[in-house]
């Protein structure tokens, strides 16, 4: 006798309840371990003012994240990212983002015998501090500072050019991400 073969609804409905089981089985093994999805950082504070270097890429990313994360952000560049509510204009950030340093290097790392350039070091600095309006330092003057090393060639400068923003824009979006989280590990003004 030959084995009984499912015929195809009956066999898509048995595989769909297979791969449902096993995918809640796989979700509860997950959770069992502590394993959970990266959450959105959660602030002491409901406003921030940025001050010094705020029309700067890294700024701009970071006020955009801080708006995203449902803080309100207070300066000139952050009115257009966020409507601004008449009774809430007037009332003061409860903390200051000092942003003392933002800059990008770009320095010659390696040469040929003929003194061509052939390696780069790209830089990425971003110094601030934060403190409440009265002056309180809630966090000190803090830099950070990114290093990537990439080739380089006269033949394909374009081409170069082009993977130096996209790792200098790389860095940006690592800077803002460590930002936040420094933001974050604030736990009272």
């Amino acid at each position: 006798m030959a084995p009984a073969v499912l015929k195809s609804p009956a066999r898509r409905a048995a595989l769909r309840g297979l791969a449902a089981a096993g995918s809640a089985g796989l979700l509860a093994g997950l959770s069992g371990c502590g394993f959970a999805l990266r959450q959105p950082p959660k602030f002491a504070f409901e406003s921030v003012q940025v001050a010094g270097f705020e029309n700067t890429s890294v700024s701009r990313s970071l006020q955009q994240a801080l708006v995203s994360s449902g803080l309100r952000v207070v300066n000139s560049s952050a009115a257009a990212q966020a409507p601004v509510d008449p009774a809430q204009a007037a009332v003061p950030p409860q903390v200051v983002l000092f942003v003392t340093m933002d800059r990008h290097e770009r320095v010659v790392s390696g040469q040929t015998d003929t003194g061509q350039v052939r390696e780069l070091t790209l830089r990425a600095r971003f110094r601030f501090r934060l403190t409440t309006p009265a002056g309180k330092i809630l966090i000190g003057d803090s830099e950070l500072l990114l290093e990537r090393d990439i080739s380089f060639s006269e033949t394909v400068a374009l081409a170069k050019a082009a993977e130096e923003n996209l790792m200098f824009r790389d860095m940006d979006g690592d800077i803002v991400q460590q930002v936040l989280r420094r933001l974050a590990a604030v736990k009272s003004l």
